[in-house]
């Protein structure tokens, strides 16, 4: 038997609009909240049934008191479902992502970060 990657913890000072980013980010809604928590995840099934396949992680959101100060060690890749990679960079910084340089060069990703400072890349031609 193997463990299955079902949620990503993320501290971020305020959960809620971070939610709201990654809700429109990825098509999420908000599963869970409670006191300084917030929980997205996929929408559920038409009429509540299994979805077939796996299921992506839902990613947790949880007030801490400091802030972000360095690199992230651990980041989200994101490939653009309906659209070119340079259509989804405009649309995610109209969201309120931001350009980032992480010393990524010249590669086939963009990186951008949240409105919270939070890398992730946007990748080019790999479709989920």
């Amino acid at each position: 038997m193997t463990s299955r990657f079902t949620e990503l913890g993320i501290d971020c000072a305020d959960p809620g609009a971070l939610a709201r980013f990654w809700c429109a980010v990825l098509g999420y809604e908000v599963r869970d909240t409670g006191e300084g928590l917030v929980t997205i995840g996929p929408p559920a099934a038409p009429g509540g049934e299994e979805r077939p396949g796996p299921v992506p992680p839902t990613l947790t959101f949880a007030r801490v008191p400091e802030g972000k100060t360095v690199k992230n060690r651990l980041h989200l890749d994101v490939s653009p479902a309906d659209r070119e990679q340079g259509e989804e960079v405009v649309r995610l910084i109209g969201l309120g992502a931001r350009r980032s340089d992480v010393g990524q060069g010249d590669e086939s990703w963009v990186v951008l970060a949240d409105p919270e400072g939070n890398e992730f890349c946007v990748l080019a031609a790999r479709r989920p």
